[in-house]
């Protein structure tokens, strides 16, 4: 019989979502409460989603004996003091992006987990497992990709003033970034889970398209680790809104639809160099058999971990690929010069990439 395990829900704006994915996966999740400041928010999705208890207090989720897991949908600078909480009442934690706000905060979250064994704790990149993007990692698993080359990421959205109205959005403090880290992450993210991680960025950033503190324009050029580069370009200034992903091997090229939130979706294509090639490659996606994906599949992957007491399928080391290259970008677009990585404790912005007045501020709070 399957295990089904309880979550408590913090959050009530992307935690709609969460909701949906665990609803997606009924036989193996049930949320039994839900925890918001905003009460009208909170209380309309315990109707929606069928769940019986509504608090604003999140410590008495993690109180509780009866669940098993915290899922934790809030503002980014609430995510650190929130995600020890709940490994250290004993839960394991599901908890959105941006995971934390500093290379430091990954590192101490990785020393908290080694004093709770068995606690699991998985960062949110639902976009990994679209059938587009899961067609491709196949593809490189049976040997049909050959050397990467290039990789080109457009993350090209748009975020006008009503977005920038909630309060906490738009500000170092309380965002800890902008459109890199809260937006083409993900992408960002992309880049990582095909490629693995990178070794030196060069950065531009800008705020061109409102008047907030953090950067919504930029571009980066990348050395990967595994010798390629790649081409990221980021803006919340884009009218016509798309994602793309173009992966450049020396056998295939694939490139994803331009979908700007669904881009790990097919109908993705996958171009050979040769007529025996392509035949090959469309042999091996004739026989592949899509499943969930998003949200769903990222649920469901964790609780096969958890009942099998395996790695979670994004991990805190993938959580912390991805904040370095935010870290190396924004190191580089302030001293105008290559930034490598990983980024060590002796970094400047290992603490926080936050500006210093902001940095202060913050630790203050």
């Amino acid at each position: 019989m399957t295990r089904k395990l309880r979550v408590g829900v913090i959050g009530a704006g992307i935690a709609a979502r969460h909701l949906a994915g665990f609803g997606w996966n009924k036989e193996l999740f049930e949320a039994p409460v839900l925890c918001s400041l905003d009460e009208e928010r909170g209380k309309a999705l315990c109707e929606e989603y069928g769940i019986g208890e509504y608090t604003q207090d999140a410590d008495a989720l993690f109180a509780r004996d009866d669940l098993d897991i915290i899922d934790i949908s809030t503002p980014p600078s609430s995510h650190f003091e929130l995600c020890r909480k709940g490994i250290e009442s004993g839960k394991h934690v599901i908890c959105e992006k941006p995971l934390f706000g500093s290379i430091a905060e990954v590192d101490e979250m990785g020393r908290i987990l080694a004093r709770y064994p068995g606690r699991k704790l998985m960062p949110i990149f639902q976009y990994r497992y679209g059938s587009g993007l899961q067609k491709l990692k196949l593809l490189i698993e049976r040997g049909l990709a050959g050397k990467p080359f290039l990789t080109t990421i457009e993350t090209h959205w748009w975020r006008g003033p009503d977005y920038y109205a909630v309060p906490w959005r738009g500000k170092w403090a309380s965002e800890l970034g902008g459109g890199l880290l809260g937006h083409a992450i993900h992408a960002h993210d992309m880049l990582n889970y095909v490629h693995g991680p990178c070794a030196e960025v060069f950065s531009y950033g800008a705020t061109l398209v409102n008047p907030i503190e953090v950067e919504d324009t930029a571009a980066l050029s990348v050395k990967m680790q595994n010798g390629s580069l790649a081409t990221l370009s980021m803006t919340l200034g884009s009218r016509k809104e798309i994602s793309r992903l173009r992966f450049c091997f020396n056998d295939l090229v694939a490139e994803s639809i331009i979908e700007p939130y669904t881009m790990g979706r097919d109908p993705w294509t996958f171009v050979a160099g040769t007529e025996e090639h392509q035949a090959r490659i469309d042999e091996v996606l004739a026989a592949y058999v899509p499943g969930e994906d998003g949200y769903t599949r990222q649920f469901e992957l964790f609780h096969k971990a958890i009942v099998e007491d395996t790695d979670p399928p994004v991990t805190l080391q993938d959580a912390r690929n991805s904040l370095e290259l935010v870290t190396a970008a924004y190191f580089s677009q302030r001293t105008g010069q290559p930034t490598p990585m990983p980024i060590a404790a002796d970094h400047p912005l290992y603490r926080s990439w936050l500006p210093a007045g902001e940095w202060r501020a913050a630790a203050t709070v």
